[in-house]
């Protein structure tokens, strides 16, 4: 006869336990309606996105309609938001006050895909475990705040409301009738009419209900946010590791030893420099910079996530600390190996804003090794993640400062200075960032430099001011034509 089966021994097996939410599972949001505030906060929001936002370039109604998302928020708030809160409010208006101060489309871009980030943390990253959620946070919280609004709007349906709707659509349609007739009537009214108001055509209307509807949608989401947060995410207590100390230091002193050996062996080239590269037959300064700049790099993003993953895997008794500090010291050298050679190339053959770009990505990379190696040593393996996005938007912000077109433009005059060589074509088309650096060229190469820019500056209204430009346009009056003998 078979002995019994004890089910309870089966059960008390141990289980994989299931991957986190990505958003909070305890976020029921506030009761609806949504108050009259609120309401009036989305549609002054909306309609201060509908008027500012620049219709061609760049320009002054970016971090105008920043400070109105933000004032808004502000008032729906009603108290003093907390320091980090804050922090990334501040920042998420400088990022957007890039767009008032340089030309260069791809910078305004990204600053303002951080500044988006920015003020969704500024509203909810403190109530969310993970940096990339609270980032998010503000677009769901949008989405699920669209039928607390339409409980908010049916409510205000009282007499009251109405009649106040009735008197704005008439006064609204006697400032059409009475400003055409007044516009027609004299021309610098009209123009004055015409710099503050946008066209109001057919497509002028569509953008104008589209960008309504994302100003008024980013604020019902903050909204939404501020009154009612998701409940703050517990300390995670971190599971034991299940591995034990050998199986974990194997494969982690195998890298390092690896690393340890191509340091060892490659170092004259990694830091060989000038003299280097004359003294090895055949390799030119093109090949010294580009031969493995690539792999080196895939290397440290590689090594970063070892490490990230190391110190959350790793058992008691493992020898942490040393084995994931002596991986990070290793990769902090084959990253200046890298920016060693990025650099070198630059010289030899002239910047371009991709190597500058790769560059500033590089040194963004060696800091967070710095900072997963301060975690590793203080036994935080989770705080990095955080100091890398605050990193990464001051890095924005460093980038823009640094003015990266006119960097570019000015290295690439200096090295024609030293070695009469220089590529008009790519510097024709860079952005009126990079103008003040090419005007100090000499003819017929700043003609050559500056003729299309000045071809694709444009004259804006009040949204599209742009400091950049307004000092590019002084200094392209005097551009001659001369694009016949540029070779382009």
């Amino acid at each position: 006869m078979n002995a019994p089966v004890d089910l309870r021994k089966r059960s008390a097996a141990p289980l994989v336990p299931p991957p986190p939410p990505l958003f909070p599972a305890h976020w029921p949001g506030p009761p609806p309606p949504a108050s009259r505030t609120v309401l009036a906060a989305a549609a002054v929001a909306g309609a201060g996105a509908a008027v500012a936002v620049p219709q061609g370039p760049p320009g002054l109604g970016w971090p105008l309609v920043a400070l109105l998302l933000a004032a808004v928020t502000l008032a729906v708030q009603r108290r003093v938001p907390h320091p980090v809160d804050a922090a990334w409010g501040t920042l998420a208006v400088a990022l957007a006050a890039v767009a008032a101060l340089r030309d260069a489309e791809w910078l305004v871009t990204l600053c303002l895909l951080g500044a988006c980030a920015a003020g969704s943390l500024a509203v909810a990253g403190r109530s969310f475990r993970g940096i990339v959620t609270g980032a998010l946070a503000l677009p769901v919280a949008a989405l699920r705040g669209l039928p607390w609004v339409a409980r908010g709007l049916v409510g205000v349906r009282t007499r009251g409301t109405l009649r106040l709707a009735v008197a704005a659509v008439v006064g609204l349609g006697l400032v059409a009738v009475f400003g055409a007739l007044l516009t027609s009537a004299d021309a610098a009214f009209a123009g004055l009419v015409d710099g503050l108001v946008p066209a109001w055509d057919g497509g002028g209307f569509g953008r104008a209900v589209w960008l309504f509807a994302l100003g008024a949608a980013g604020t019902v989401g903050a909204c939404f946010l501020l009154a009612a947060p998701p409940e703050a995410p517990a300390p995670r207590p971190v599971p034991p590791s299940r591995l034990r100390p050998v199986e974990w230091a194997l494969p982690v002193g195998l890298l390092v030893a690896l690393f340890a050996a191509f340091v060892a062996v490659q170092f004259r080239t990694l830091f060989g420099s000038d003299d280097h590269v004359l003294a090895t037959t055949g390799l030119t300064y093109a090949e010294y910079a580009r031969s493995g700049f690539w792999q080196l790099l895939a290397v440290t993003v590689l090594a970063l996530g070892v490490i990230v993953a190391g110190a959350r895997l790793a058992p008691a008794g493992a020898g942490r600390r040393g084995l994931l500090s002596a991986l990070a010291g290793l990769t902090l050298v084959i990253v200046a190996s890298a920016l060693s050679r990025l650099w070198l190339y630059q010289e030899a053959y002239g910047f371009t804003v991709l190597r500058l770009l790769v560059l500033v990505c590089e040194l963004w990379l060696g800091l967070g090794f710095v900072l997963v190696l301060g975690s590793v040593l203080l036994r935080r393996p989770r705080r990095p993640l955080r100091a890398m996005a605050v990193s990464g938007a001051l890095a924005l912000l460093a980038l823009a400062a640094l003015d990266p077109e006119r960097f570019v433009a000015g290295q690439n005059v200096a090295r024609f200075e030293a070695t009469g060589r220089i590529d008009t074509a790519y510097l024709a088309d860079l952005s009126a960032d990079a103008v003040p650096a090419l005007a100090r060229l000499p003819e017929p190469y700043r003609s050559c430099a500056l003729e299309p820019i000045a071809a694709r500056a444009q004259q804006g209204g009040w949204r599209e001011a742009n400091v950049s430009r307004a000092v590019a346009r002084g200094l392209l009056a005097d551009v001659t034509p001369s694009s016949r003998g540029c070779g382009y």
